[in-house]
């Protein structure tokens, strides 16, 4: 268990953790209660010989078992690493990170403090509501290679990387803020099937008019939902184009990447978190540490945004 000056120190350095000492305040306010919820109805629910509360007590207590999973995804730390730093061993810290975590992928993206986006349904609902355009981009992380002799070995090969990586899609605003990052799939998902499965077509078709900006591995998604889906311009000359051609056709390639250019910018802020530039741990978890690096980034995004916040 870490002393008080310890804590404060990781607190108040954001870059340990990655968030201002604001929003680190808003999160122990607000998945504390959840914690302490889901712990104690799992005592509950234990066949026991001993009343709830007896025995041996948490040496590490709820605000260390946050911090401990926010330095672990933003620095990559090994277990044996925090368990040394906080005083307890790996088992600990082990089964924190797996009780935080998830609680952390359930918040949903930020877009203003209070007001949380979960769905993509809830998502394309604010992109229209507030008019915006939003931008849409697939991501890989880099996983370990499935055990020899599994039947499904070869579905995370990535076609574009040739390695093992699980892929997200992440879909930002205009600006470049984080909206929503969709749970992982093998890396051998192309991002075209990847968005079908989502269902982003049949919401796009449904939902109101919204104009969303894709890179050329989405092309095919623009017919399929009535030209909403906004991708790079095809080249009508394969070979020999005219020279008014070829000026006419870059110059809408370089006005279109101009505007898409900023979820390359939202996905490297997520990539400056450790835990996905490489994943080293079980493939399952790779869905949870997506969706809460999504959630803590964008909460720190939107506490950015407020005038006035203090900044560390």
């Amino acid at each position: 268990m870490v002393g008080n000056a310890t804590r404060e120190a990781i607190i108040g350095d954001r870059r340990i953790t990655g968030l201002s000492a604001r929003v680190i305040a808003e999160l122990v306010a607000e998945v504390g209660p959840l914690w302490h919820e889901r712990h104690q109805a799992t005592l509950v629910s234990r066949p026991r010989k001993r009343a709830v509360g007896a025995g041996a007590k948490h040496r590490l207590v709820f605000v260390d078992r946050l911090l401990a999973t926010l330095v672990h995804l933003r620095h990559g730390t090994t277990h044996d690493v925090l368990a040394c730093w906080f005083g307890v061993d790996r088992s600990t810290i082990t089964r924190a990170i797996g009780e935080i975590r998830p609680l952390l992928a359930e918040r949903g993206c930020t877009i203003s403090l209070g007001v949380r986006l979960r769905t993509l349904v809830e998502v394309i609902d604010h992109l229209g509501a507030s008019g915006q355009t939003g931008i849409i981009d697939g991501t890989e992380i880099r996983v370990r290679r499935p055990a020899a002799g599994r039947k499904d070995r070869d579905k995370f090969i990535s076609g574009k990387n040739k390695q093992n990586a699980v892929k997200a899609m992440v879909l930002t605003a205009e600006d470049g803020r984080v909206l929503f990052c969709s749970p992982a799939k093998p890396g051998s998902c192309a991002d075209i099937t990847h968005a079908r499965q989502l269902g982003l077509v049949k919401l796009l078709l449904d939902g109101p008019a919204v104009e969303i900006l894709a890179d050329a591995g989405y092309q095919g998604l623009g017919a399929q939902t009535g030209g909403r889906v906004v991708t790079p311009p095809h080249r009508k000359f394969k070979k020999n184009a005219p020279d008014w051609y070829e000026e006419i056709h870059e110059r809408q390639r370089k006005a279109h990447s101009s505007r898409r250019i900023r979820v390359e910018h939202g996905i490297a802020h997520l990539k400056n978190w450790r835990a996905l530039a490489r994943h080293l741990g079980r493939r399952e978890h790779m869905s949870d540490i997506i969706q809460a690096v999504a959630g803590l980034l964008s909460h720190q995004q939107a506490e950015d945004l407020i005038p006035g916040a203090q900044q560390r």
